[in-house]
């Protein structure tokens, strides 16, 4: 397995690595603030926001591709995290922190697994529609488990449902300075947000607040600040977990790794299209294995391809991971100097960051557009986001995952078929199936929109039956136009041959046209062509249609037949 490393810093030039030098101290001024804040989804100290972006950014820089990702805490995972180990460990503690890095651990290993046996191919099978619904879900989820801190309150509950009761219960307790605070910090970012983005209010926000919290005593007037915060590099171990909890956390790691791997993929794909570069995604996956490897061996937490923080390390004009790479470095002099100051920080202005985090992540321009030219997958993205909310995110995700793979199932269950039919101008145009139609006197030309296999094949079968019974004219030739279809299986296979010899009974011919290379390998294996015919086997529609109607005319052709019906089946084709 060829390993180039650090594919993701070129193309190198000295005025494209100042402009990367100066995107990474932006994307820091706008990022730190938003990783410390991740950590209260998480459920871990502020201090392990900051390692998310630290020996992680290095790991995917060193083994990643993709120029733009930025690979760091990310909500969607965090929660995925904390739905979970919430209920195995209290927030925050040692054993707790022992169980996420374990998580990033196991991480590694799936997404390890993945790039080895180029697993790259799994991110297409969570769809865009369940992705902005299920984001949606943890956007709500997120900013409603935000709500306390940012009211002064106090919930206990791991259920969003049961979150909001807590809160509505406690509501004539809210702290009006650390609402007020929350309120006008969480305004202040939304506007930024919209009519600056370029300006990293996070970070004033946070800034802002800790002077002001040191100088007025926050912590004394009611409005509780993070407390002491412990600096310097991260500790370098592997997790202190047992062999039953590790089993334990398979689930967990399998929902944050299909997370990663459909998320960072997506977002790969968007900025490599964008500025018409090429992306490896097995070496993003390797690169985001090395990325979780060094989360969990320096006390961290899982880390992923985040949408949000690339999109903002794009606006700051970062073109490479060099970018990545000084934000790492201004991480480490951070670590190394100036986590004192963090512990006046008020907790309601890292809800109040989260929070507009979370409002982020409910695409509501994406919700309307699927609505408007999907109605039916817009209900599989609102039942995904409904799931995350009142059910819990892991279990969203698998729902997500579920729903992505029925859509898909479905549409091959289901799939568009028609018969040719001449419109007024003498053009053919495809038209539903209904009895008592025929392409043109004596034959019908049908399409199968999907491949054949043992959940549609009755499909066929039933428009073939609908097509041909009873019909006042008699059908002699029914071509089958199987463009669409690029594999039969066994039981497809078998009823075919058994609805060649009915329709044989009734003197009608099948055929089989625009059959690709693949299609008549699958063909000759099952005996369909055999039982159909060679000659019965077109490559292109037109030659099919031409040889019907010579048949039915009575002209000299290959494909034999009398001008009123075709020969016993097959008998002077084989």
């Amino acid at each position: 397995m060829r390993l180039p490393l650090f594919g993701g810093l070129g193309p190198f030039s000295r005025g494209g690595t100042i402009r990367n030098a100066v995107a990474g101290i932006s994307l820091a001024s706008m990022n730190i603030p938003q990783v410390i804040g991740y950590t209260r989804i998480a459920g871990t100290s502020p201090i392990t926001g900051l390692y998310t972006v630290l020996l992680p950014l290095v790991g995917f820089a060193a083994f990643g591709s993709s120029r733009h990702l930025v690979v760091a805490a990310d909500s969607a995972t965090a929660a995925i995290l904390f739905s979970s180990l919430s209920q195995m460990a209290t927030p925050g503690t040692t054993t707790y922190m022992a169980l996420a890095s374990m998580v990033a651990l196991l991480t590694a290993g799936f997404l390890l697994l993945a790039r080895i046996f180029k697993l790259g191919f799994l991110a297409d099978f969570l769809s865009r529609t369940v992705l902005v619904g299920f984001l949606a879900g943890v956007g709500l989820q997120v900013g409603i488990s935000m709500l306390s801190d940012m009211l002064g309150l106090t919930a206990h509950a791991h259920n969003t449902v049961v979150q909001i009761w807590q809160v509505a219960r406690a509501l004539h307790g809210t702290n009006l300075p650390t609402l007020s605070l929350a309120a006008f910090v969480a305004a202040a970012i939304l506007l930024g947000n919209r009519f600056s983005p370029r300006v990293p209010l996070p970070l004033f926000a946070v800034l802002g607040t800790i002077t002001a919290s040191a100088e007025f005593h926050f912590a004394a007037n009611g409005i509780a600040i993070i407390g002491p915060v412990s600096g310097g590099l991260p500790p370098f171990s592997l997790p202190a977990v047992t062999w039953s909890e590790t089993l334990e956390l398979l689930p967990v790691a399998a929902s944050c790794f299909v997370m990663i791997i459909t998320q960072s993929a997506a977002t790969s794909r968007v900025f490599a299209t964008r500025y018409r570069e090429t992306v490896d995604e097995n070496a993003d996956i390797l690169g985001l294995a090395a990325a979780n490897a060094a989360a969990a061996i320096s006390g961290t937490f899982v880390v992923n391809g985040s949408p949000s923080q690339t999109a903002m390390a794009d606006r700051a004009g970062a073109r490479s991971q060099i970018a990545q790479l000084v934000f790492a470095a201004l991480v480490l002099l951070v670590l190394l100097f100036l986590t004192r100051p963090l512990q006046y920080l008020p907790r309601c202005v890292l809800g109040a960051i989260v929070f507009t985090v979370a409002i982020g992540m409910i695409d509501i321009a994406a919700l309307r557009n699927i609505r408007r030219e999907s109605p039916g997958e817009f209900m599989l993205a609102a039942i995904t986001a409904a799931a995350v909310v009142g059910i819990g995110v892991e279990q969203g995700i698998l729902l997500a995952i579920a729903l992505s793979l029925f859509r898909h199932v479905r549409h091959s269950y289901r799939p568009n078929t028609t018969i040719l039919m001449p419109s007024a101008t003498g053009i053919w145009e495809p038209a539903p199936i209904v009895p008592n139609e025929q392409t043109e006197p004596g034959f019908i030309v049908y399409r199968f929109g999907a491949d054949l296999f043992y959940a549609n094949y009755n499909r066929f079968i039933d428009d073939v039956h609908t097509l041909t019974d009873h019909n006042p004219t008699q059908i002699h030739w029914f071509v089958v136009d199987a463009s669409a279809i690029t594999d039969i299986d066994f039981s497809a296979a078998h009823a075919i041959r058994e609805l060649l010899t009915e329709l044989e009974n009734h003197s009608i011919t099948m055929v089989f046209a625009r059959v690709s290379a693949y299609l008549r390998a699958d063909l000759d294996r099952h005996g369909i062509t055999d039982a159909a015919g060679a000659a019965h086997i077109f490559s292109t529609l037109h030659e099919a249609i031409d040889a019907v109607r010579a048949a039915l005319g009575n002209q000299p052709h290959d494909l034999p037949g009398p001008a009123v019906a075709p020969p016993a089946f097959g008998k002077t084709t084989r």
